[in-house]
């Protein structure tokens, strides 16, 4: 990919302003009146409303119609939501607490031994502080570390942390589990919209998908009313599993004219519809903005884990769902140009993937 080969300025590690004792928050991270937190569009309904929570136990039943209920089920959260929490989801619990917490130690080692790991805008991979290379641009009040997992020629665990000294091997345990889960789920959405349970899979490269995991930290702020942790954005690739931190919220979903925040289930893992199924199912499907808010008492640690398209596959909408009511509503792209593209502009709410829709 033609990315930029370093940051356009210099990086500040947020979490070692948050640990400086600061009383106010640096001008570059101050968002405008109308994107800060307080201001936002919420409706008092919005604190009593959570995104869908399903069972995936039945999901491989012998039962058709105990599988059929939960197919329906994600199908539904797909077309209404584009965001869901799945449990007994198979991927072990233990596995999943572990890892996070062998990410969130890795956070709390000093800075030096961090800064080995210090990633560039080329390929993203290691411990950064900013998304998109525009100079100037209001940043987010987070830090995080960038991995490749998928496809196997690039993934380097040589560029993962050796400390803690558990980490590589949870993290690989963990990845396979997602990807695992990942694929079941490109499946039922394959289904809902009357293809081939294989075919979204297969329209992202069959075998040769691509994923990566981004962990995200999320240190205390002293003014939270005045950024965010993450921007509004919808996610790049397919689908994103995450799994978020166990005793503190932040992530927010844009829903009608107003943000939710997400109430994580116990051992859930939460999945959103991204930019790539978006284009795949014409419009079927639709990822969905989302951001993430800070606070001033509690750092925060979630992992999202992006499955993705093979980054020389082309990307259109599926032949089967072209119809004369339905005409193709998105130009063709490969995943690494499209990824080069948003990379240069940092989170932008939903004008990434719209930008994409064909001239009528």
């Amino acid at each position: 990919m033609n990315c930029l080969q370093s940051w356009p300025e210099p990086i500040v590690r947020v979490q070692s302003l948050s640990d400086s004792g600061i009383k106010t928050i640096p001008d570059r991270y101050v968002k405008k009146p109308t994107d800060r937190p307080s201001l936002s569009l919420t409706t008092p309904m919005a604190n009593h409303t959570n995104i869908p929570i399903i069972d995936l136990q039945h999901l491989f039943s012998d039962q058709p119609r105990l599988r059929a209920a939960t197919v329906a089920a994600v199908g539904k959260a797909c077309t209404e939501w584009g965001f869901f929490q799945v449990v007994n989801h198979g991927v072990s619990h233990r596995l999943m607490s572990e890892t996070r917490e062998a990410w969130r130690q890795f956070f709390h080692l000093p800075v030096e031994e961090k800064l080995a790991y210090a990633n560039s805008p080329k390929t993203y991979e290691g411990y950064g502080s900013r998304l998109g290379v525009e100079k100037g641009a209001k940043l987010d009040w987070s830090d995080y570390f960038f991995l490749h997992f998928l496809p196997t020629n690039l993934m380097d665990q040589n560029k993962w942390p050796k400390f803690p000294t558990s980490c590589r091997e949870l993290v690989e345990e963990y990845n396979a589990g997602l990807a695992k889960l990942a694929e079941k789920l490109m499946k039922v959405l394959s289904t809902n919209l009357g293809l081939d349970e294989n075919q979204l899979q297969q329209a992202l490269g069959g075998e040769e998908v691509g994923a990566s995991l981004r962990v995200n930290f999320y240190p205390k702020c002293p003014q939270p009313d005045l950024t965010l942790g993450l921007s509004p954005h919808s996610d790049p690739g397919a689908l994103t599993l995450l799994l978020a931190d166990n005793n503190v919220s932040g992530l927010q979903v844009r829903k009608d004219e107003s943000w939710i925040t997400v109430k994580p289930s116990p051992n859930a893992i939460i999945v959103n519809i991204g930019d790539q199924v978006q284009v795949l199912s014409n419009g079927n499907y639709k990822s969905v903005e989302h951001r993430v808010v800070v606070n001033s008492a509690a750092e925060r640690v979630s992992l999202a884990f992006f499955y993705n398209p093979n980054g020389d596959k082309t990307i259109e909408p599926i032949r089967e769902l072209i119809t004369d009511n339905s005409p193709s509503t998105y130009l063709p792209m490969t995943f690494n140009e499209y990824r080069t593209y948003i990379r240069t502009r940092g989170p932008c709410g939903k004008s990434q993937v719209e930008s994409l829709k064909s001239p009528r």
